[in-house]
Parts: structure tokens; C-alpha cells; sequence
């Protein structure tokens, strides 16, 4: 299963749409990336795609990204330094919890879309949405190899 087709697109644009509606709540910029394989450690591997989707370019470092590898059936939510410098210990557990119990039940976008919902009623409390406020990443969901590989 190739990760640009694990989705149908109406799940995409399920997805698409969660992540638009969260960021209606909060400043932070969330950004989903799916692959069909992760041949390392899924946290090094998020932490790569971040970094090379530009996410940490945000004015306030307060992207998130919501990684997925299909096959290997692997996921990952990496939030930037000025997330991760305010909020608890422990603060993705929830969204991992329930990411983890959707994807068990074979219901990934649907998963995905919670998520990425309660991640901007999450953030909303460090990172309130300003009238100002400009989206600074693509909503698109981005699929395998992105510039290259490392």
C-alpha cells in the first residue's frame, strides 16, 4: 500500500478539513505527512520530514506535525520548540492514546481528524488564534518523499 493511495479522497479532504478547523482555534500550524515505509526510529524519522517541510520556520515555533508511516504501521506528532518549551509533560499522550486506539480499530482518517481537532483545542491555550494571525504552512497532506531522501 503506497501512502498517496492508503487514503481515499474523501478521507484526505476529511483531513484536510480538521486541520483547517484547528487552526481556526490556535496560532500553531499543523501539518499531517504520510509514508508508506519507516526504515529508522519513527521519532528521528518525524523529526527529519519536519525539518525538511520547513516547520520550524513558524513565527512562534509552533508547528506540529502529525507523521504517519502505513505500512510499517508507525506514527508520530512532533511539536516545535516553542510548543514543546510551554506546554506539560505528557501533552501528546492524549492525542497518541487516541490515535492509537482509532488506527488499532482500522479507522485512521478518522483518527487523524480527532487529532489533529484536539491538538488545536490543546494549543489554543498557548497559542490562541489573533485576527492577524496568517497561515504560515501549506494544510496540504504530504506523501513520501519530499525533496529527497537524507
Amino acid at each position: 500500500m503506497k501512502a498517496s493511495s492508503f487514503f481515499t479522497k474523501e478521507q484526505q479532504a476529511q483531513i484536510l478539513a480538521s486541520v483547517r478547523e484547528a487552526e481556526k482555534e490556535t496560532s500553531g500550524e499543523i501539518r499531517v505527512h504520510i509514508e508508506t515505509f519507516c526504515r529508522e526510529d519513527v521519532l528521528d524519522r518525524a523529526a527529519w520530514v519536519f525539518r525538511k517541510l520547513g516547520m520550524q520556520k513558524t513565527a512562534e515555533r509552533n508547528g506540529v506535525l502529525f507523521y504517519l508511516a502505513v505500512s510499517d504501521k508507525k506514527f508520530a506528532i512532533i511539536g516545535d520548540a516553542g510548543i514543546n518549551s510551554k506546554v506539560p509533560a505528557g501533552f501528546w499522550d492524549e492525542i497518541s492514546l487516541l490515535l492509537q486506539k482509532k488506527f488499532k480499530e482500522g479507522k485512521f482518517a478518522d483518527g487523524l481528524s480527532e487529532g489533529i481537532i484536539l491538538a488545536g483545542k490543546q494549543l489554543k491555550t498557548h497559542f490562541p488564534y489573533s485576527t492577524d494571525d496568517v497561515n504560515e504552512l501549506s494544510d496540504d497532506i504530504s506523501f513520501d518523499n519530499i525533496g529527497g531522501e537524507k
